[in-house]
Parts: C-alpha cells; structure tokens; sequence
C-alpha cells in the first residue's frame, strides 16, 4: 500500500511498486488531466509537481512516491498561479488540440514560482523547451507565460 498526498487529499494506493505515477494517477484516482504523450519522459504531457518539483509521471514509480506530495493539473487550477495561467492560456488562445497543454501549464506553474524577475521570451523559451507542442503553440505559450507573471504582479491581464 502506498501512501502519498495529490491535490492536498491523502490518498492509499493498491499498486504494484513498479506501476508508473503517471497510471496510478489516471487510473486509480480517476484525475485525467495528466497525460500519457510518449512513455519515455521525452515529451513533457504527464508532467506533475512531486514535493514541489516537476517530474514526468510516466517514469517514475509509484514505491518512489510514497508519503510525498503530488500535485496535478487539477490541483493546479485550484491555485492562484493556476488561474493566472489559465486566464493567460485563453486570453492568448494558446490551446490547439490541447494534449500537451497540463503538462505545459505545470511547468510554466514551476517556472513562474521561481522566477526571481520578468521573465524575457528566450528566458520562457529557454525553461519551456523539454515540452513538446505537436500543434507548435510556442509563440503562443511563451507570451501566455509572460501574461500570467504580468498578472501575478499586479499588472494587467
């Protein structure tokens, strides 16, 4: 039995240690937002937040998670930087087919937590670049981001 905490609600899984976060996610939990894109932690769309850090939930174990916190998209959104993005992402109209866009939307989230200033578009680009967007939204990700750190500060959306 694994123990962990997703979206602030401790949960017990009965899984097997080797099955992938990423499927416990989905699967046994029923949240899924979380995508699977390419299995091989290459692309970006089951990106999560463990401790606070983001990771690609498809490679990782459900044994290396346990007692640890896990956020997903859907706990995302229920967060201020959360709705930023998001306010951002449709004012932009980044979405296209839309499978890339939680594993995109949790790294942005990781991305303006940390940021220490304004962030430039190569400085998004730069930190955004191990998500991969089939529909080549990056123009339009890179200025959503901007947007919502825009917003997080006080300024206009």
């Amino acid at each position: 039995m694994t123990q962990m905490t997703v979206n602030n609600q401790k949960v017990s899984l009965d899984t097997p240690a080797d099955t992938p976060l990423l499927w416990a996610i989905r699967e046994k939990l029923n949240l899924t937002g979380t995508k699977f894109g390419c299995g091989i932690a290459q692309c970006g769309a089951c990106t999560v937040h463990l401790d606070g850090a983001p990771v690609r939930s498809c490679s990782v174990p459900v044994s290396a998670v346990s007692g640890r916190k896990i956020t997903t998209i859907e706990g995302l959104m229920k967060t201020r930087t959360g709705k930023a993005l998001e306010a951002a992402w449709n004012q932009v109209q980044t979405p296209q087919c839309g499978y890339c866009q939680s594993g995109q939307l949790m790294a942005a989230a990781d991305l303006l937590n940390k940021a220490k200033k304004t962030l430039s578009r190569e400085d998004i680009l730069s930190a955004m670049s191990g998500h991969i967007c089939r529909c080549g939204t990056y123009n339009q990700i890179a200025q959503a981001v901007a947007l919502a750190q825009k917003t997080l500060k006080g300024g206009q959306a």
